[in-house]
């Protein structure tokens, strides 16, 4: 979090036309904050491994490929990370710093990938369970579905002029269903929103999506102050 607030708060110094002695130690304290939390990492790619070994096991084959795939990469991630940290100590001079940076984050984007497709699955089930849950509450109570909405009805589309506003009629209940599956689920929408910041933090690195530093550094602090809320209150953290 104090490494991307560095990074948000040097956009901004640059932005106002700050001197450049300030930019200069805002930029040395984030590398100086960004090789102690590659430091601090040393030790992750055993758990990340050990993470995947436990999802193997998981009964659900979506979520058995997107979580062990995602800590696979994620563990790979780390090992590229603990490279780069040897390189920018001076334990390893020699060490390609650029090649192994471009490895770590197109390990790092495809561990995303995977985490974002676990969340659209997870809320393609929850949304299929609340839509049923509705129909038979809609059943018990003596009430039906919407004519026109499912079945086609006298305003299907085949109808003059109700084809479009169907459709719309369609993605407006589609939102609404979406927005109430992730109102009551506070671990997954907190889970897609840090992994959709994450997300943009490879793109730029990569190349892929140029969003520039002061993007990047807000999208980190954002995920990095998501991730202590998880730590804070641990029923927050999406499981498996």
């Amino acid at each position: 979090a104090a490494q991307y607030a560095c990074s948000l708060l040097g956009h901004a110094l640059q932005k106002h036309g700050a001197s450049s002695e300030l930019q200069k130690q805002i930029r040395q304290l984030e590398g100086h904050l960004s090789l102690g939390r590659k430091l601090l990492r040393l030790g992750n790619s055993a758990d990340a491994l050990e993470s995947a070994k436990r999802a193997v096991h998981l009964s659900d084959v979506v979520l058995r490929f997107c979580i062990t795939v995602s800590h696979l990469n994620r563990a790979l991630y780390f090992a590229c990370d603990n490279v780069l940290w040897a390189g920018k100590s001076g334990l390893a001079p020699r060490v390609d710093q650029e090649k192994w940076a471009q490895r770590s984050f197109r390990y790092y984007l495809f561990s995303l990938i995977m985490n974002l497709s676990r969340d659209a699955y997870e809320i393609r089930l929850l949304m299929e369970q609340e839509s049923s849950a509705c129909s038979r509450r809609l059943k018990g109570s003596g009430g039906g579905v919407p004519g026109g909405i499912e079945t086609g009805g006298p305003a299907g589309p085949g109808a003059p002029g109700g084809g479009l506003p169907q459709v719309a009629l369609k993605l407006r209940l589609r939102v609404l269903l979406l927005a109430r599956v992730l109102r009551g689920h506070p671990p997954l929408l907190l889970d897609v929103v840090r992994n959709a910041c994450d997300l943009f933090i490879p793109l730029d690195k990569l190349g892929l999506w140029r969003c520039g530093p002061g993007i990047v550094g807000l999208c980190g602090l954002v995920s990095s102050i998501l991730s202590i809320l998880t730590l804070i209150c641990p029923w927050l953290r999406l499981k498996p």
